[in-house]
């Protein structure tokens, strides 16, 4: 299916198929199509999620992802150690291991949803 016809067809099957909330996954589509989801989205009055701040910061609700910040300062470490001899095959594989969690009281006000304090309490950051 053509790139132009995807977006309208899943906002046509989340409108039929009685939805009550969305995930939005990082894939080229989303992101190449952020504006036009998001004004669905808000429109819709769905609670999202998303992979990133950025879409949070563009009005989205809230975003659970890596804090890319503390990723790339690891990955720094690594390049020191292969830097200083290490063998990089020999370098244990690690996983991310912070997180942060975004959240957007103006995007909540607008949908009528109400987020928990014990929720608000865990936020990262929270966009006012």
């Amino acid at each position: 299916m053509p790139q132009a016809k995807v977006i309208p067809t899943v906002f046509s099957e989340i409108e039929n198929g009685r939805v009550s909330a969305l995930i939005v996954l990082r894939n080229p589509v989303a992101s190449a199509h952020r504006k036009q989801i998001l004004e669905f989205v808000m429109k819709s009055r769905l609670p999202a999620i998303y992979v990133s701040p950025e879409w949070v910061e563009s009005g989205g609700l809230m975003s659970y992802a890596l804090d890319v910040g503390d990723n790339y300062r690891r990955a720094a470490t690594y390049v020191d150690k292969i830097l200083k001899g290490a063998k990089p095959g020999e370098l244990p594989i690690e996983q991310p291991i912070k997180f942060e969690l975004v959240i957007n009281l103006k995007t909540a006000k607008q949908i009528g949803l109400t987020i928990p304090p014990n929720v608000l309490a865990r936020a990262d950051r929270v966009i006012r």
